[in-house]
């Protein structure tokens, strides 16, 4: 009977380290099955860049230094990329850098847009801008979703006594994904 014992604890032990373990695999998929909806919903941005681009060249009077400048800011957003099982915060805000060009390039070539009536009215262009904004719902979608899993699964790996078995098995905490600085700030729309 004595024998008994320390065998049921040895045995209950290695149960709920298995459970915990597979526990926090399971978090982590999830965290790594986010992070590529999130990299999907920029890849989605990117691809309809060259469309949109495209359809502004048609237009022979459009600024050629706007769309340069949106063809570079995207070769540079498409050319960061972060390895799932490594989503420190350091290397989430590099790729939301490398992104944030982008928008900005975008938004300057939206503005400019503004001064080309022909070019506003333009169906395929009305088109491609209804997808882009469609599409940065989505990366806002997916970037909350992202955070969610991020949470979840950073509970699960400080809460005691999971944060004893995650220490030895190596399951840190992840980063989230975080606003840019200034994006507190309401931006400046001037059509002069």
């Amino acid at each position: 009977m004595k024998k008994i014992i320390p065998i049921a604890i040895i045995l209950l032990l290695v149960v709920w380290g298995v459970g915990a373990y597979n526990g926090l695999v399971s978090k982590d998929e999830d965290v790594e099955g986010q992070w590529a909806q999130v990299e999907t919903a920029y890849q989605r941005r990117a691809d309809l860049i060259p469309n949109l681009v495209e359809t502004v060249k048609g237009y022979a009077d459009f600024e050629q230094e706007t769309l340069t400048g949106v063809i570079e800011a995207r070769a540079k957003a498409t050319q960061v990329t972060i390895d799932p099982s490594n989503l420190t915060p350091e290397a989430i805000a590099q790729f939301e850098q490398a992104q944030q060009g982008l928008s900005s390039a975008l938004s300057r070539l939206l503005v400019t847009v503004e001064r080309y009536p022909n070019l506003k009215a333009d169906q395929q262009f009305l088109n491609l801008q209804a997808q882009l904004e469609g599409t940065e719902n989505r990366i806002a979608v997916a970037r909350n979703r992202f955070n969610e899993s991020v949470r979840d699964y950073n509970k699960s790996v400080r809460t005691f006594p999971t944060v004893l078995f995650a220490k030895l098995t190596g399951f840190d905490q992840k980063g989230y994904f975080e606003s840019s600085e200034g994006a507190d700030q309401a931006p400046q729309v001037n059509f002069d």
